[in-house]
């Protein structure tokens, strides 16, 4: 007798072409692929066909920002905001411009944790997922330098 491991022709297709194969596949590797289809499959199925948004889906994919004023700066009524974590730091500049009404002259700063000013072209998500805390990214914004 032979110890060596042997390979096994599988059963003809029905196109009569044979695979060889070093074993068949076990119970484990049927259940990984049947998951691994099962999460391509709701990966695959765009939001808006598995049913109406519920607002738990529509907070995953905003970032709360929550904006105080400092110093001399004019205080924004609403202070919370649902913003794209794609959206850059310099678009929450210019919007901060455009609610406070700004001039374009002004100077306007923008700080996270009332400690650093970030780039312009940053993303918000990136900030967030550095910086943010209970759910939001506290930023902090101002007419004349403050930190930093």
């Amino acid at each position: 007798m032979d110890d060596t491991p042997e390979l096994h022709r599988s059963d003809p297709t029905p196109s009569g072409s044979g695979e060889i194969s070093e074993s068949e596949p076990g119970p484990e590797k049927a259940a990984a692929a049947t998951q691994e289809a099962a999460e391509a499959a709701r990966t695959d199925v765009p939001v808006s066909a598995t049913g109406p948004s519920s607002p738990a889906t529509q907070a995953k994919s905003k970032i709360d920002v929550l904006l105080k004023a400092t110093g001399d700066a004019p205080i924004m009524k609403k202070k919370k905001w649902a913003v794209d974590p794609t959206k850059k730091i310099g678009w929450v500049i210019e919007f901060i411009r455009k609610y406070i009404k700004a001039e374009p002259s002004e100077s306007l700063f923008l700080y996270v944790n009332q400690s650093f000013a970030p780039a312009p072209d940053i993303d918000i998500g990136t900030v967030y997922d550095c910086f943010g805390s209970d759910g939001k990214l506290v930023l902090h914004y101002c007419r004349t330098q403050a930190w930093g």
